[in-house]
């Protein structure tokens, strides 16, 4: 039992909110175009989702202890993994069996998926598990890959696909609702990068704030904060999101302050934490008030 509590931490157990905050987005596009959904493969989807983050995240989790990350990294609530398998390093070999069997059975529930509800969901579930296990070892080597894959995996590729596993359709509102959490996760790790960017050198990763520097990194992360409103702005212009669904513009508020934290302390990693953390609340809480108002029609 402790040798399984202590997995919790290779699988960052804390941040697998996010996971239901975008799967939830997928449920209520699904529920504004059919009216109707099954509770139990609404479970199912969010179960197979949960996996794909643990997999992810476990993955992450080795390769950076393997790489000697971990022991370069100075960890914040918020970034720079969780330092499991530095104080245990014995449970190495128990975060990659984590990392595989999750990927597996995140496998085995896309197939049933795409058995009861077609074929074309096979394409986001093929591309979302190259993603789990590409994303550290390939996608971290290349800025824009680096940006664009948390983002794609779980705002087009997650909600796209919790809607075509609950309708056997895709929809333009549920791509349009997708746009908010593509934006904000890739956000959410684009700013999570800003304080690991001379560790991150060593192990031959590249990002925006390290290519770019940090001051004008922080541009880039407001512009995509601001996108992430838009896509809701412009949902509900289009007809494709009710009117409701502007409740969640919100959170604009708190994303303004991070954003503002985040420029003001880009080069300080104590003066980054208060925005590392309104980065964290805007994005687990943004996708559900949209979900919210697609309810409430």
């Amino acid at each position: 039992m402790g040798k399984i509590a202590l997995l919790l931490g290779p699988a960052r157990a804390p941040f697998l909110l996010l996971t239901p905050a975008c799967v939830v987005l997928g449920v209520a596009t699904a529920y504004w175009d059919v009216g109707t959904i099954s509770p139990v493969q609404a479970l199912l989807v969010l179960f197979g989702a949960l996996s794909a983050h643990v997999s992810v995240n476990a993955f992450n989790e080795f390769f950076d202890y393997k790489s000697g990350l971990d022991a370069k990294t100075s960890r914040t609530p918020f970034s720079g993994g969780s330092g499991t398998l530095l104080a245990n390093p014995q449970l190495v070999g128990a975060a990659l069996v984590l990392s595989i069997s999750s990927l597996a059975i995140a496998g085995a529930i896309g197939i049933y998926l795409a058995w009861i509800r077609g074929w074309m969901l096979l394409p986001i579930g093929v591309f979302g598990l190259i993603l789990v296990v590409s994303y550290t070892t390939w996608c971290t080597r290349s800025p824009l890959l680096c940006l664009m894959a948390p983002g794609i995996g779980f705002g087009l590729l997650m909600v796209l696909g919790t809607h075509f596993s609950l309708t056997g359709s895709y929809s333009w509102t549920a791509f349009v609702a997708s746009l908010v959490p593509t934006f904000l996760v890739s956000d959410l790790l684009l700013l999570n990068q800003f304080p690991d960017v001379e560790p991150d050198k060593t192990v031959g990763r590249k990002h925006f704030p390290m290519t770019m520097g940090v001051r004008r990194a922080s541009l880039l992360y407001g512009a995509l904060l601001m996108l992430a409103y838009v896509s809701i702005v412009v949902g509900v212009m289009l007809g494709l999101l009710p009117v409701m669904s502007l409740v969640a513009l919100a959170t604009l508020g708190v994303a303004f302050m991070a954003y503002r934290r985040a420029r003001q302390h880009a080069a300080s990693v104590p003066g980054l934490i208060p925005a590392l953390a309104m980065n964290v609340a805007v994005n687990i809480s943004t996708p559900p008030l949209v979900a919210l108002g697609l309810f409430l029609g």
